[in-house]
C-alpha cells in the first residue's frame, strides 16, 4: 500500500478511535452497502478534518 495513503488512513482511524484495520473494514462496509443501495450507506458518516 502507498505509504502516504496508509498515513492518511492511520490519521483518520485515530480521529475515529479505530485501528487502521477497523477503519478499512468500516470504509469497505460502507462502500459495499452503497454499491448495493442498502441502508448501511446512510450510516453515521466518518468525521473529516479540514486540515487534510
Amino acid at each position: 500500500m502507498d505509504p502516504a495513503l496508509w498515513a492518511e488512513l492511520e490519521s483518520w482511524a485515530q480521529d475515529e478511535l479505530r485501528s487502521v484495520n477497523g477503519q478499512i473494514e468500516y470504509l469497505l462496509k460502507q462502500a459495499v452497502a452503497k454499491r448495493k443501495g442498502g441502508a448501511g450507506a446512510q450510516a453515521t458518516p466518518a468525521k473529516t478534518s479540514s486540515s487534510r
